[in-house]
């Protein structure tokens, strides 16, 4: 089935993209979310008039995620944490914690955009990806160090 993307899907496509999807996937997510529409001829015919607006919003949305992208590149966000025996912390350090100390600095992204594979249990650095925009990741520095009681 061919639809019409009228928003930003990470795993099909950007504003204004015409795809191929499985047709339960369009029934029962993507038109009743109105996250896209049919691809037919007065669709086509719409999109191609909204061409200009579609590519300048994707231009602006490719800058904001790049110049957040170099803001997230010059940033380390330290977190302190309790710690047991051999530098293990008590309990972990999340995406939500990463969030919030980002946010504190000024800097605010949703918890999911944070890529963590696993929550973060032992004290260092750690590299973590962010979600920046359309099929773009920052990296960020996360230092973990422990809480001086």
């Amino acid at each position: 089935m061919e639809l019409i993307l009228k928003e930003t899907v990470d795993t099909l496509g950007e504003v204004g993209d015409i795809v191929k999807v499985k047709p339960g996937y369009a029934r029962n997510y993507l038109l009743p979310r109105g996250i896209a529409v049919a691809a037919t001829q007065g669709n086509r015919a719409m999109l191609d008039r909204q061409k200009e607006a579609i590519e300048s919003r994707r231009k602006e949305a490719r800058q904001a995620a790049d110049a957040l992208a170099a803001k997230l590149g010059g940033i380390i966000v330290t977190i302190t944490q309790r710690v047991g025996e051999e530098n293990r912390l008590y309990g972990s350090v999340t995406s939500a914690d990463i969030a919030e100390k980002l946010a504190e600095q000024g800097i605010d992204i949703d918890r999911k955009k944070i890529i963590l594979d696993e929550p973060i249990k032992t004290l260092g650095e750690r590299m973590v990806s962010v979600k920046v925009g359309y099929q773009a990741t920052a990296e960020l520095k996360v230092e973990i160090i422990p809480l001086a009681e």
